[in-house]
């Protein structure tokens, strides 16, 4: 199939783009790497009547460290975060992520807050950005504010994101000092989403676990420290409270045993990381 008809606006900077989406409002769509749009807009499951392409924004194809956040720009590649030199020091539970998500080939197109923005609740970096309690900048014409990203993703496929605002940039907390950091997922082929996946990090004082993909967003909890019987009995609540679902992929029963699986995997992969 083609998309319908539809204006197109590479935008040269940042007010262009956004008063393009002030004025358009819901008819617009903004385009960063297009993996996931393009194919919605081929099967006609959106039919915009003006793409605003944000993709050669000046200021927003940067990665920046302030110390205690990585911040990441609207028309940053998942590649380029892939490739960025300081990644597994300073952000260890997304080098372990970003390998998983999709392939080279969509990797080097589709862009990070493209996928967080999408909030697709099998998605990679929306578990990361939800484990670590990482957040997203908004833009409009009116100004920008910062949301967490438990405020930002309100459901699937849903965001608090208005349609007059773009998702200007992430912002990941930066490796915590004694933490360790681990990420698995199980897919029915590389590159596929998660059918559950399992994000974790290990302190001293306790783990913080996400699981995406068994819910209709990613679900975070705080335990202090378990092992054994303890930690089986935490998973396994954690499996209940998720109300899973059967669906063409996976029954719900099937997707509990991936939470206890996984997480216990994952939680003890994050022990032993811990320096």
């Amino acid at each position: 199939m083609k998309p319908a008809p539809f204006d197109y606006l590479r935008a040269d900077d940042e007010a262009e783009a956004l008063e393009a989406l002030a004025e358009a409002g819901d008819d617009a769509r903004l385009l960063a790497g297009g993996q996931t749009l393009m194919p919605m807009l081929n099967m006609r499951l959106v039919e915009p009547a003006v793409l605003i392409d944000i993709s050669r924004l000046p200021g927003r194809a940067e990665i920046s460290d302030d110390g205690a956040r990585v911040e990441v720009g609207a028309a940053v590649t998942q590649a380029r975060l892939e490739a960025w030199p300081a990644l597994r020091v300073r952000a260890p539970l997304l080098a372990q992520a970003l390998p998983l998500l999709g392939h080279v080939q969509t990797r080097s197109r589709g862009t990070v807050c493209g996928s967080i923005a999408f909030a697709d609740p099998s998605a990679e970096l929306p578990l990361c950005l939800a484990t670590l309690g990482g957040e997203a900048v908004l833009r409009s014409r009116a100004g920008a504010r910062a949301l967490a990203a438990r405020e930002f993703q309100t459901g699937m496929l849903s965001t608090a994101c208005r349609e007059d605002e773009m998702v200007a940039a992430v912002r990941f907390p930066t490796a915590e000092p004694g933490a360790g950091y681990a990420f698995t997922e199980f897919a029915r082929r590389h590159g596929d989403f998660a059918i559950v996946a399992v994000a974790a990090v290990a302190r001293a004082t306790g783990i913080t676990i996400g699981v995406g993909g068994a819910a209709e967003q990613p679900v975070v909890r705080d335990w202090p420290a378990l092992d054994g019987s303890a930690l089986d009995d935490a998973l396994n609540e954690l499996a209940w409270s998720l109300d899973a679902a059967d669906d063409a992929q996976a029954s719900a029963r099937y997707r509990r045993e991936l939470v206890r699986g996984l997480g216990e995997r994952t939680v003890q992969a994050a022990e032993d990381a811990r320096p």
